[in-house]
Order: C-alpha cells, then structure tokens, then sequence
C-alpha cells in the first residue's frame, strides 16, 4: 500500500502530467497542502522532495515551489567537428551567421548570452603530460558560459586549454573580449597555420559537485555528463583540450559511425 507522501505525489503528478498545473505555476503553499490533505507538514514536504527529485517541481528561495520548466534540450552530435573543419576557413560572412551552439540547440545568436574568461596558467604533470610539454609551460585557460537568453542557467560549463606559445603569433587569440569567436576554436587555430587532424572524445558520467548543480541548476539526484575533447593536429600535436560538463537532464549526445563497406 502506497504511503501518505506517496499518494499526495501521485495526485500532484497527475495534475502536472495533465497540464492541469501548467509549466511555471506555482503550486499551493505547503500549509495549503497540509489543510487540502489533511496529513502532516513532513509528510507535505515528503512529497514535494519526490517530485523534485523527479525534476518535476522546483522550489525557488523566497516565492515557493513551482512547476519545472522543460530546459532547452542541446543534442550534440560528433558531426559537429567536420562542420565546424568546413567553416575554420571560410569568410568573416560565413562564420558569422551561426556556430556550434545556435546549431545544437536551433536558437538564434541573439537568443544566446555569452560570457568568456582567460587566464595564464603553468602546466602541471597532469597538463603536461596530456599536452604533451614540460612541466610549467605556459597554458591559455579559457571559461565559456553560453545560456538560453529566456533561461537563468548556462547549458554547460567549459573549460579549454590551449598552448600559449603556439597560439601567441596572433593576440586577438589571447584576448577574451574577441568571443564569441565567429568560426570557433578550429578557425582560431586556422589564423596561426594549425589544421585540426582528429578530434577524440572521452565521455563519462558521475554526480555533480554541489558548485556544478548550483551554477546548473540541477534537479537532485541528476547526474552530469563529462566530456573530455582533444583535438590534434596534422603533426600529431595535441593542440586543444576541452572538459565540457554537461547536464544529464538537457543534454542528447548522438554518436554517428559511417562504416566502410566490404
């Protein structure tokens, strides 16, 4: 037999499924839930926890609890990358009407909020080794925040790392106020004579820290997706690492392998 906490979730369920609470209502307030009931203001919140759990409901500090808008979803697919490769060399023009995000999402330019940060760092072991240098060379660290203009959170958080001296032949790559680059980082690359050879992709999933489920806005209980993208060069250079973390409840990766026939 379903529990108190149970068969209130399952009647606020209902009416959300049914469009009977609509997507940005807000719910009656607890002590309206406990009257309407008839059970316990823990049982109350017992239920609210579920449905929060489940992403349904989310509760908002200082104006309680409402229904969970659906997020815009980003459907990212590994295409992405000779898309991108096709453009690194094109006009100024071309590079401009759209890039990677307007494209995963189907947004507009103007529908995006952008926001970019560099830093100068010193590789350590582990960045040394994955680039391949000596420990303490100059890295270019940069942050990029891109979100839904309609919307409070970014659709991931990325980090990317860059060589500093191979990159230093053109400043505009050193200064963040040049983003959102038209042509991203591979006609970046392009303006100091790096082609882009192969692009690998390690992905893995895990729990978000309690900054990534804040600066996300997850739901509890959802778990982020990690992407680590290397991209090398026609020599074999390891020329750009990304760690893209993404949010599971919004995100569809869609992995396309074209396989040479017999």
């Amino acid at each position: 037999m379903a529990k108190a906490y149970e068969r209130i979730a399952d009647d606020l369920r209902q009416l959300i499924r049914a469009g009977e609470l609509k997507p940005g209502d807000r719910l009656p307030a607890e002590t309206s839930l406990v009257g309407q009931y008839g059970k316990s203001l823990p049982t109350v919140r017992q239920a609210l926890a579920l449905l929060q759990a489940e992403g349904l409901i989310e509760k908002q500090h200082g104006r309680g609890t409402f229904v969970r808008k659906a997020r815009k979803l980003v459907q990212r697919s590994n295409d992405r990358h000779q898309w991108e490769k096709n453009r690194a060399r094109g006009s100024l023009a071309e590079r401009q009407q759209t890039g990677a995000t307007e494209r995963d999402t189907g947004l507009e330019l103007d529908d995006l909020v952008f926001s970019a940060e560099y830093r100068q760092i010193p590789a350590d072991a582990e960045w040394a080794a994955a680039f391949g240098v000596t420990e303490g060379t100059t890295l270019l660290e940069r942050v990029f925040h891109t979100r839904y203009r309609t919307e409070t959170a970014p659709f991931n958080l990325t980090r990317s790392y860059l060589v500093h001296d191979m990159i230093a032949g053109n400043p505009d790559l050193l200064d963040a106020t040049k983003e959102p680059w038209p042509g991203g980082t591979q006609n970046q690359l392009h303006t100091v004579g790096i082609e882009v050879d192969r692009i690998v992709e390690r992905v893995t999933a895990r729990p978000p820290t309690a900054e990534e489920a804040e600066e996300l806005e997850l739901p509890p209980g959802t778990a982020v997706l990690v992407l680590r993208k290397t991209s090398f060069d026609v020599e074999g250079r390891v020329v750009d690492i990304a760690d893209v973390t993404l949010p599971g409840d919004r995100t569809e990766l869609t992995f396309t392998t074209q396989l040479e026939r017999w």
